[in-house]
């Protein structure tokens, strides 16, 4: 159904009609970029707004299409309508009422792909209460961080993680999913509850309503607190880069707990009317993961760069199915795999940019063309800008920064808890993300690498992430992380960090192939002049810790200790 005809029946007034005039402006498939960059404008909230209520329940109620739809790895599958969310998050709500859950009280929700994560997303919205997404691969001492600076007043956990919180400090409520467990009340309770629809908490457009601990992948987690409308509201952008349509089968995978499940798993599908698939598994496969797609016709996929380096090793032949749109957030998207997706499906996978912070603020839109290593244009009333770390001032090259003078609803409040570091973020008039990038004559902004990663070798400046793109061409390499190794002559060198394919040993014979394919591609200042196989350090997110790996090489230096690696030296074909 296109978008004019569904929002035709859609009754709304006030704040969410505001909203569903600013959602059908950027999800018009017959616009361009250039026109909703100049027609687009936030809506302006006046009086409470609450988006679960205003907006979830008010297009849902009367909806018998699937909102969201659960596949088992067994083949298994559950299906439930837009109008069965509403009516199942209003039993939730009441019962989570009954239990002390009011208006700003923080909930933890440590669940997985289960519908009773979307129910209870929902219902603690209906209260007005703040969600803190949590993931299931904590143990008790992340779970007591979380719990004490997030000032958790309930935690709602499957009964297979509540022995994790035996240790865990607090006067805080427990509530178990999927069976008893003694301290904790049963949520099933929930579904004997009947309840009326929800009514509105009276929750404000500036109020808390989430509440989410970054990944860490260079220090202690940062805790983001977003509104009542920055990730509500915010995720239009990123309902508009991934190109979702009313009726859209969208597949995103992330796992729970993190806010890029939230970006892709829950707002921006339904802020568009589509439905949410999920593909549940203990083990990653590929193959299996390609046939739900094209069985269940999927129409738009997200994945991670790390999937999506994945897929295009395993068998792509049998097509792309029913999908249209194809994107990748999280980490840098490396041009190789964007061929490789293209050669094979004609599809043109577009990379996109955001952070925990903030929703989707740079991206590849559908209909734009794609530059390889291209991040995209800004989007739509997200003012970004690239300042120059030494001046200060805008440049065609530095840090990846958004204007706080034209702030936009989708970025968040701020670090909750943390003053040193929100001012540290906010300084100068800029959010500042520490990322690095490069603007080319058309607006296209080019990745760099963190303000952290980028290093210098024989002067010259390094960028990680162009080297890992020319490593991962090789088909030795399944992954890839570059550091800076300290060395005498040049202070550092680039070192690769190397996860190899199936059916390549770590041995002579693929370091040198893989050295000299650096030499062949990269810049003599630029090439990697030694590597080790390793498995990569990642966060529980998926992320790269380079950081470890830099304080790894820093260590080694340091004590005189021989790493298991190769260097160029050691080859006599790669002498100059």
């Amino acid at each position: 159904m296109a978008t004019a005809e569904r929002s035709a029946v859609v009754n709304l007034t006030g704040n969410a009609e505001a909203y569903l005039r600013a959602r059908d402006l950027l999800l018009d498939p017959g616009g361009d970029h250039a026109d909703a960059v100049g027609r687009f404008a936030w809506p302006e909230f006046r009086g409470p707004f609450n988006w679960a209520v205003d907006w979830f329940d008010a297009v849902a109620r009367d909806d018998d299409r699937t909102a969201l739809w659960l596949v088992e790895e067994d083949g298994a599958e559950a299906r439930h309508s837009f109008a069965e969310m509403a009516r199942r998050s209003d039993r939730v709500a009441a019962f989570l009422s009954g239990r002390g859950v009011g208006r700003g009280d923080r909930v933890m929700l440590m669940l997985n792909n289960q519908v009773e994560l979307w129910e209870s997303m929902l219902a603690v919205m209906k209260l007005g209460a703040v969600i803190m997404p949590t993931t299931t691969a904590l143990g008790p001492a992340d779970l007591t961080d979380r719990v004490t600076r997030g000032g958790a007043r309930h935690v709602i956990a499957n009964v297979a993680d509540t022995g994790k919180f035996d240790g865990v400090a607090g006067d805080y409520g427990r509530i178990c999913v999927g069976g008893d467990a003694a301290g904790w009340a049963s949520y099933r309770e929930a579904y004997g509850i009947d309840a009326p629809p929800a009514a509105h908490p009276g929750t404000l457009p500036g109020d808390p309503l989430l509440l989410y601990f970054t990944s860490g992948t260079t220090s202690k987690p940062k805790l983001v607190e977003h509104t009542q409308v920055s990730y509500p509201v915010g995720h239009l952008t990123t309902a508009y880069w991934i190109g979702l349509r009313p009726g859209d089968v969208h597949l995103n995978i992330s796992s729970p707990g993190w806010a890029k499940h939230a970006w892709s798993c829950f707002f921006a599908p339904w802020i568009a009317q589509a439905t949410i698939f999920v593909c549940n598994y203990r083990r990653f496969d590929p193959a299996a993961l390609l046939e739900r797609i094209r069985h269940a016709g999927v129409t738009t996929f997200c994945a991670p760069p790390t999937v999506w380096r994945m897929l295009i090793k395993a068998d792509l032949s049998g097509g792309p199915g029913r999908l249209r749109e194809v994107v990748s957030a999280g980490e840098p998207l490396n041009p190789e795999v964007i061929e490789q997706v293209r050669r094979h499906w004609g599809l043109t996978l577009r990379d996109g940019f955001g952070q925990t912070e903030t929703t989707l603020s740079v991206g590849n839109v559908p209909g734009l063309p794609v530059k390889p290593g291209s991040m995209g244009l800004p989007m739509p009333g997200v003012p970004v800008v690239l300042v120059d770390p030494v001046t200060g001032e805008p440049a065609d090259e530095g840090e990846i920064c958004i204007d706080l003078s034209r702030r936009p609803i989708s970025l968040m409040a701020g670090y909750r808890g943390d003053e040193r570091r929100h001012a540290e973020a906010m300084a100068g008039g800029y959010y500042h993300t520490g990322d690095v990038a490069a603007r080319d004559a058309d607006g296209y902004i080019f990745y760099v690498g963190r303000t952290d990663d980028v290093f210098k070798a024989s002067d010259y400046k390094i960028s990680p992430f162009e080297l890992e793109s020319v490593l991962i061409e090789h088909p030795a390499v399944a992954e890839a992380a570059v550091v800076p190794a300290p060395d005498e002559l040049r202070l550092a060198v680039p070192k690769a960090y190397v996860t190899l394919a199936a059916g390549w040993e770590p041995d002579e014979r693929t370091a040198l192939a893989i050295l000299r394919h650096s030499r062949e591609r990269l810049a003599p200042f630029q090439r990697v002049r030694r590597l080790e196989f390793a498995a990569l350090p990642k966060t529980v997110s998926g992320k790269i810790r380079r950081v470890e790996l830099r304080g790894r090489e820093d260590r080694a230096a340091s004590e005189g200790t021989a790493l298991p690696e190769w260097r160029e030296e050691q080859f006599p074909e790669l002498r100059s």
